[in-house]
């Protein structure tokens, strides 16, 4: 590589490629951008690839495919590896059968032959001269395509460095990415901020060691690079080289972009058997409200948009209430996307929704308190309940996963999740998410603890990577053998009946309010319920009938009920409890009670 003009700051060419969501910039590129710009003197262009990829292939089959995952893997695999181009068609067309059976799939060997001069294109058009180092940003289903497009950059420029960073990197799995592909000539294991600024450093003759979280296959000194402690000093992230490329691509402007915020990183809770959302974090930290509200007021008139989703796996609890107090408090109408811990407190819900939050991913997973437990979420069935139930209560919508096929689950807790499917039907569909390994989660460190007793190579790994670079391979989601078939029979009946729970909200015509509501007279209730299966029932609650309803609108127990209704003898009360619980209007989970019902809302 030629020696660097030292009159000249050091230059960087940070790259997402697909498949980031097409109309959300790329916050770590822009994160890094403004960090790096603040912290020496260089000069970082960002570029989003998936703009190109997105306008070739037209918005709807972009999005189709990026949110297939397997699918937008497999059409990169099939450049990267053509000997496993039949593998990869293989796996394109089953993976898009099981995110949508009812749409036609598209033709692999068209799509593959537009995103391969699609991309030859976008190379052709820039010159990489200047850059005297390339970085990608790995995450989910961006292996393929980053490890393709590092191929071309390295055939192109042999001499220029390539570092690769991000969630799909972090530990083992970038170390092994390293021994596969000489194409990788740094490694990023964990945030990025530290190690890429000293990688720069490095590169521009100005320190005499790496980062020690920064591999590569040479030896080098290193010296220390903790976690940022402070996240609230971080710079705004730069958004303003994906708009110029959006603009380029899309000059009609049909969508407006949302904008990605951090609040926090890592997770406050961090003890979900199953998840591996934090390997890359080396413990949680997270910014302060007032910090994040002059950030969305900054970003929001700059770039003139009122849509934000926040990027964290957890909000903090006491930071997000004064953020969302806050914004209840200004006069903009920006909304929100935000991934929460479930709380059962109506009161908070409420405050964030004035706020502008919208829309939740809560981590649900599960309608039974056994495996709630086997999990280690640390809530159980009702609680679960109840989030739904509130959320809906206060018009956010809630998104949410049930895990069908977790290694070690037996009868009872399938019996259990059908028994309560019948309770949530009012509340928006949860989504059936059939388990995988993740590497570095609690299950993959200890397998045998949930009934797996080998590890392999993910099955559709298998089919895209060439079987000599599967051997002493790391990825990112991984396979196994333990009681799979018998987990899939089990969890048989849960898939159709989620099935069902689709159909039933997707039949139903729009704008005509809650499945399950009611009406509040005074001194009595009018409680109206759909049913899949017949025209709504009414129902009416008269007197202390309905005081008990509504005394139920959030957890209580039976002694609570017994203590507060004292007039109403313990075998009365049972049996009316009972009667509710029979028609739906309740759930019971031991001694604990909520109504399911909520206040009518106008459509």
């Amino acid at each position: 590589m030629p020696a660097a003009d030292q009159s000249a700051p050091f230059s960087v060419t940070l790259i997402s490629m697909p498949w980031s969501i097409f109309n959300r910039p790329s916050l770590q590129l822009a994160a890094l951008k403004a960090y790096l710009e603040r912290e020496m003197s260089v000069r970082v262009e960002l570029c989003h690839p998936y703009l190109d990829v997105a306008k070739a292939l037209g918005i709807d089959t972009y999005r189709r495919i990026s949110k297939s995952g397997w699918a937008g893997e497999a059409l990169f695999a099939g450049l990267l590896f053509p000997d496993r181009r039949e593998q990869a068609a293989k796996v394109f067309r089953q993976s898009l059968k099981d995110t949508d059976d009812r749409r036609k799939v598209p033709n692999f060997d068209e799509l593959a032959a537009l995103i391969e001069t699609t991309c030859r294109d976008w190379l052709a058009q820039r010159s990489f001269q200047e850059s005297q180092l390339i970085g990608l940003s790995v995450c989910f289903n961006q292996l393929f395509s980053s490890l393709y497009v590092a191929t071309l950059l390295k055939q192109q420029h042999p001499d220029r460095p390539i570092v690769f960073g991000g969630s799909s990197c972090a530990g083992k799995i970038g170390h092994s990415l390293q021994r596969h592909f000489p194409q990788i000539d740094y490694i990023v294991d964990g945030e990025g901020e530290g190690p890429l600024l000293g990688l720069c450093s490095f590169l521009a003759g100005q320190a005499g060691s790496l980062p020690e979280r920064l591999h590569t296959r040479k030896e080098h000194s290193v010296s220390p690079c903790p976690e940022l402690a402070d996240l609230n000093l971080l710079p705004i992230p730069d958004y303003a080289p994906y708009f110029s490329e959006m603009h380029r691509l899309f000059p009609e402007q049909p969508f407006i972009p949302i904008l990605p915020l951090e609040f926090s990183r890592g997770c406050w809770w961090n003890k979900c058997t199953f998840c591996n959302l934090n390997i890359q974090w080396q413990g949680y930290r997270s910014k302060k409200a007032d910090r994040v509200a002059a950030e969305v007021e900054t970003l929001s008139q700059t770039y003139q948009c009122l849509d934000f989703t926040f990027a964290d796996n957890a909000l903090p609890i006491r930071e997000a209430d004064r953020f969302f107090q806050h914004r209840a408090q200004t006069g903009t109408d920006c909304r929100f996307f935000a991934e929460i811990r479930g709380t059962t407190d109506p009161d908070r819900l409420h405050i964030y929704s004035r706020g502008g939050l919208r829309t939740i991913q809560v981590g649900i997973e599960a309608l039974s308190t056994s495996l709630l437990g086997k999990m280690a979420k640390g809530v159980t069935t009702i609680e679960n309940i109840a989030v739904m139930k509130h959320s809906a209560a206060c018009s956010i919508r809630l998104e949410g996963n049930l895990i069908l096929e977790f290694p070690g689950s037996n009868e009872e807790e399938v019996s259990e999740t059908l028994a309560t499917l019948d309770f949530v039907l009012p509340y928006t569909p949860l989504s059936p998410a059939v388990f995988f390994l993740g590497h570095g989660s609690p299950v993959h460190r200890d397998p045998q603890k949930f009934g797996i007793n080998t590890l392999l190579p993910h099955k559709k790994n298998r089919l895209l990577f060439p079987p000599e670079l599967l051997i002493g391979s790391e990825m990112l989601s991984m396979g196994y053998r333990g009681d799979r078939k018998r987990q899939r029979l089990l969890w048989r009946q849960v898939a159709g009946k989620i099935k069902h729970w689709q159909q039933f909200h997707a039949q139903r015509p729009k704008n005509s309010g809650p499945p399950l509501s009611y009406r509040d007279g005074g001194s009595f209730l009018i409680i109206r319920q759909e049913r899949p299966d017949g025209p709504p029932l009414q129902h009416r609650l008269r007197g202390i009938s309905r005081q008990i309803f509504l005394f139920c609108e959030q957890i209580r127990t039976k002694t609570e009920l017994q203590e507060r209704f004292s007039s109403f003898s313990p075998t009365a009360l049972d049996a009316f409890l009972a009667e509710l619980i029979e028609k739906r209007l309740l759930f019971q989970e031991y001694e604990q009670i909520i109504a399911l019902a909520i206040p009518w809302q106008s459509p």
